[in-house]
């Protein structure tokens, strides 16, 4: 019996890393989960694990090479965004794999906005609000300012996809999705680096731009399979949606943060759309993305943990909870503020069922709110959910209510994030054409507002 012909995907998100082969015509014939333990940087913050990440690679990839039913035929990545390998002349790690979350120095921080006009002329040129260590060209300049030993033997800062791309080509790229993405490192008014990227001697750390459709041949030894340059993930999850629909929609893509992008809105961000945490990608053709965020994710983990454990239940539990409709619309007319992860006192609530009701209610609403603000009069009447709340029949029924003139589908393509990797590259592994079938979606639809209620 041949060999099936399939791609393989690194998927690095922040808590599962995951390896994905996708056949020709896109259907997931293989997954591999692993997850690591942190380590610690030089200040005791938590951070990746780069050494274990490395070697996951490159054990899966012989796991893999060695299976009797698929062919290899290309690799490349797609992993979360605004983090920095910075790499020596050998390609050896020079620093830790620094955690986006870690706290930026304020002096440092006040006086490179100082320097560049001030955080809201920054903040419109790079089409991204102020984020601190979010903003990984500011985790560049803090390298430079506070280890510059380090800095100088730095040969180039490659964003995570491209590092684990470099790993096994041995050739530095950087991508446009990776650049585009609240690095502060692109200016989008003049689609090119922001002065200040020069002016401080960072453009000579950063490796030749390279088209998100580029492959280099494998270096690993056995092995000449072509190999993608990465890409963020976030763009990479928007790839799917491009290829199948040609009307105007908006992509809820959700994980550890939930991202709304609108790929037809291209109105400038304005000063109150930056304060609200709006901002622009580049997709994987290079032209912007308005987006909005939301670190939903991560707030919802951290909540349902404090649920099960109020009420003494497993946090599995609430994976498959059951929508009650009269339940959230009791909850509704309560009209109480949305809150965040934490702040609910829980002994108000008579079971988890409306406790975990309420939470979504009010992750629900605020999720609203943040995707609301990418609509524009962009005539989107469409919004596609994938990744984790995709699957989350609370969270979806809420979300149809709360856009009543839009459809709403989840996307039974939960892994778009991988796919869109491989589609990237699509040309240079698979001479199939695309699939018409490409996404499978859900509808859910607004439930009718019945005679004397609102």
């Amino acid at each position: 019996m041949s060999k099936k012909a399939v791609i393989a995907i690194f998927d690095v998100g922040k808590t599962n890393k995951k390896l994905f082969l996708f056949d020709e015509q896109y259907q997931i014939v293989y997954e591999k989960t692993a997850r690591f333990t942190e380590t610690i940087d030089e200040d005791g913050d938590p951070c990746e694990n780069l050494d274990s990440l490395r070697l996951s690679v490159f054990d899966s990839l012989r796991d893999i090479s060695q299976h009797k039913d698929f062919e290899i035929r290309a690799i490349n990545f797609s992993t979360y965004g605004a983090s920095f390998v910075y790499i020596d002349k050998n390609g050896q790690p020079l620093t830790p794999l620094y955690n986006y979350l870690k706290a930026y120095p304020e002096l440092l921080r006040n006086n490179f906005y100082a320097r560049y006009g001030g955080d809201t002329v920054l903040a419109h040129e790079t089409a991204s609000p102020v984020l601190g260590s979010l903003n990984s060209g500011l985790q560049l300049y803090r390298l430079q300012q506070e280890q510059p030993a380090i800095f100088s033997h730095v040969n180039y800062a490659l964003h995570l996809p491209q590092y684990m791309s470099y790993l096994l080509t041995g050739v530095a790229s950087t991508d446009l999705t990776s650049v585009g993405c609240h690095t502060h490192l692109w200016n989008f008014r003049e689609n090119n680096y922001h002065r200040w990227v020069e002016q401080e001697g960072i453009l000579s750390k950063l490796a030749p731009l390279r088209r998100s459709d580029e492959v280099f041949q494998a270096s690993f030894p056995g092995s000449q399979l072509p190999v993608g340059v990465g890409l963020h993930d976030s763009s990479a999850a928007l790839i799917p949606y491009l290829v199948s629909f040609e009307e105007p929609f908006v992509l809820l893509s959700t994980g550890t943060w939930s991202i709304s992008l609108n790929p037809f809105n291209h109105d400038p961000l304005t000063t109150e759309e930056l304060q609200q945490d709006c901002l622009c990608y580049l997709s994987y053709k290079g032209s912007p993305v308005k987006a909005s965020r939301l670190f939903a994710g991560y707030e919802y983990e951290q909540e349902v943990k404090r649920i099960a454990e109020h009420f003494h239940q497993h946090p599995a539990r609430y994976r498959s909870m059951v929508y009650d409709h009269e339940l959230a619309l009791r909850l509704k007319d309560r009209g109480w503020a949305p809150a965040v992860a934490g702040e609910r006192d829980l002994s108000v609530f008579e079971n988890d069922t409306e406790a975990y009701h309420q939470w979504m209610v009010d992750l629900v609403q605020r999720q609203t709110q943040s995707t609301q603000l990418v609509l524009g009069n962009t005539g989107a009447r469409r919004v596609f959910v994938d990744g984790g709340f995709s699957k989350n029949a609370v969270f979806m029924n809420l979300l149809a209510a709360a856009f009543p003139g839009m459809e709403v589908y989840a996307a039974s393509m939960a892994q778009a994030t991988a796919a869109g990797a491989a589609l990237a590259i699509h040309d240079h592994w698979n001479q199939r054409p695309l699939p018409n079938d490409l996404i499978r979606l859900n509808y859910y639809a607004a439930p009718r507002v019945q005679a004397g209620k609102s």
